[in-house]
């Protein structure tokens, strides 16, 4: 997939307010300092699309962008942030439970992974609350340029293990990326534009 077009449309913390466009949405999400502006700017190949910061927590509220005019990539608030306020925290919490929950154009949501950590508690209770919520995600683990190409096979093979041994029956789609080194941007593209062919096949929404 080629994006010719990627515009900003609304910051929100209410899905009531979210986009009326009955156009598919993709959703990323992941713990705050993951790497997830730089990876929409990568992936939109914007460099100033999404906000980046060296103090985490940057994106409070539920962002919406046109992409091609067909689809929205929705940029969403991290977790797991220890200097929000237990009371922020709650809220965006709150919010972001509602749009998983309630937004009938989310088709995937794409959880961001450090690769250079072990699996953390956090995430894997997240992509268990997707699981049982019946929310399709993909994982995507950022920050590979970080690491050797052995070491990332090694942690990626790592993780692996975890989620098998844990309920999952398989391994989610997953994909290995770098920010600077534009790493895996075609394939989550590929993806995004396969689901999107599917969806529009069928005469999209209704």
């Amino acid at each position: 997939m080629k994006i010719n077009t990627a515009e900003f449309v609304i910051s929100n913390s209410e899905v009531d307010k979210c986009p009326k466009d009955r156009l598919p949405e993709y959703a990323f999400i992941g713990r705050s300092n993951v790497g997830k502006s730089s990876l929409i700017n990568m992936l939109t190949n914007h460099k100033n699309l999404a906000k980046t910061s060296s103090k985490p927590g940057k994106t409070q509220l539920i962002n919406h962008f046109k992409i091609n005019n067909n689809w929205f990539l929705v940029d969403l608030p991290g977790y797991g942030y220890a200097r929000v306020s237990k009371k922020t925290k709650a809220v965006f919490q709150q919010f972001i439970m509602d749009y998983f929950e309630q937004r009938e154009q989310l088709v995937c949501a794409f959880v961001l992974i450090d690769i250079r950590l072990e699996a953390q508690k956090i995430d894997l209770e997240f992509m268990e609350y997707l699981g049982e919520s019946e929310i399709p995600f993909a994982i995507i683990f950022t920050k590979s340029d970080k690491l050797g190409k052995n070491k990332v096979n090694n942690h990626v093979e790592a993780y692996k293990k975890q989620l098998l041994a844990g309920d999952w029956a398989e391994m989610p789609p997953y994909f290995v990326t770098s920010s600077l080194e534009a790493i895996g941007r075609e394939g989550i593209l590929e993806y995004i534009n396969q689901i999107n062919e599917d969806i529009f096949k069928d005469n999209g929404f209704v």
